[in-house]
């Protein structure tokens, strides 16, 4: 499946990066999914492994740590902001909304 990497948040009228190539490139490897293959130029040719490590190392510089209580509620906008997890100690319960 090809998917760009810029999409347009027309609310904002302005491009943003949307996509997930380094999770594509480091984690996602299984019968269907070849990483070296996940990720590729227009052309078709494979993003050299070095600029992915490089997009690892920017979005690892640029992350935030949200300091989670008990109870917390965190509303993020998908469009706004690039999510993900660090790793956890069990147990962890999430309760996740998807809204418009």
């Amino acid at each position: 499946m090809v998917m760009g990497s810029i999409k347009v948040d027309k609310s904002r009228q302005r491009k943003i990066w949307f996509n997930s190539m380094v999770a594509a490139y480091t984690g996602w490897e299984d019968a269907r999914n070849d990483p070296v293959k996940a990720v590729t130029f227009g052309d078709g040719k494979p993003l050299p492994a070095d600029i992915i490590y490089d997009c690892l190392s920017i979005l690892d510089e640029e992350s935030v740590a949200i300091p989670w209580q008990k109870g917390d509620v965190l509303l993020l906008d998908n469009w706004a902001v690039l999510h993900s997890r660090r790793p956890f100690n069990p147990p962890r319960r999430v309760l996740a909304s998807l809204c418009k």
